[in-house]
């Protein structure tokens, strides 16, 4: 009897880190032998502010221990502001929030090379953010996703490189869509050392008509006319 109660007091541990909330991220990366040390929460190197149009700063924990190369390229993208500006598309309820493509339809990436995949052990509990990819496991570019409740099925399957340590409150307020009728945007995108400003909201929306300047970016220049490719290019999602 003793040792069935110890059991169930087991299990109930289990299933509330589990989905215990994102601040408690550190609990559950415990140090093991044979892993690098991750990095601490307190590095401002390695957190990832994203000013959301919800109302609020998400700050990411990034995980170079484990995806050094895609850690690098997401900050390397904040400090060229390519994330400034861009919505969140798909964003499916129960499931992630996707950002990170300039077009906007989860085809789009920088013109940086697609970064070779980084599986590793953290799970895809509530906060994880991860890398989105074609059917191509090296094909992760600049696109990621935010995970709303555990899909640990999708574990060891994508680049899980960061969790969200606070403002979670914002990210479960983005618009839900595929695509969104009035989809979140990332208003700024911050490495925390580089001393960004506070968070500050989007200015108010201005008349139909009227000339828009997004944050972090200068006038409107029409793009160059490109021949069209030969077949659509691959969407990048995590799949349910």
């Amino acid at each position: 009897m003793v040792l069935l109660m110890r059991r169930i007091a087991s299990l109930v541990a289990f299933t509330i880190a589990l989905f215990a909330a994102p601040a408690a991220a550190q609990v559950i990366d415990q140090p093991v032998a044979g892993r690098a040390p991750a990095a601490s929460p307190a590095d401002k190197e390695n957190l990832l502010l994203l000013d959301l149009s919800t109302g609020g700063r998400v700050t990411v924990w990034l995980r170079p221990d484990v995806a050094p190369k895609m850690v690098e390229r997401v900050k390397t993208l904040a400090r060229r502001r390519f994330y400034d500006g861009q919505q969140f598309h798909p964003v499916i309820d129960g499931f992630r929030a996707q950002g990170g493509d300039p077009k906007g339809d989860g085809t789009g990436g920088s013109e940086l090379p697609d970064v070779k995949a980084e599986f590793n052990y953290l799970p895809h509990v509530r906060g994880a953010v991860a890398a989105a990819r074609a059917e191509a496991e090296d094909s992760a570019n600049s696109q990621f996703y935010i995970v709303f409740q555990p899909k640990l099925n999708l574990d060891k399957k994508y680049t899980v490189f960061g969790r969200v340590i606070d403002g979670m409150q914002y990210v479960d307020a983005i618009e839900r869509g595929e695509p969104p009728s009035n989809p979140t945007r990332i208003l700024r995108a911050h490495v925390a050392a580089d001393n960004p400003p506070a968070y500050a909201a989007a200015p108010p929306a201005t008349l139909p008509g009227t000339p828009v300047t997004l944050p972090g970016t200068g006038p409107s220049v029409a793009a160059p006319k490109l021949a069209a490719p030969a077949k659509a290019p691959a969407r990048k999602r995590a799949r349910r």
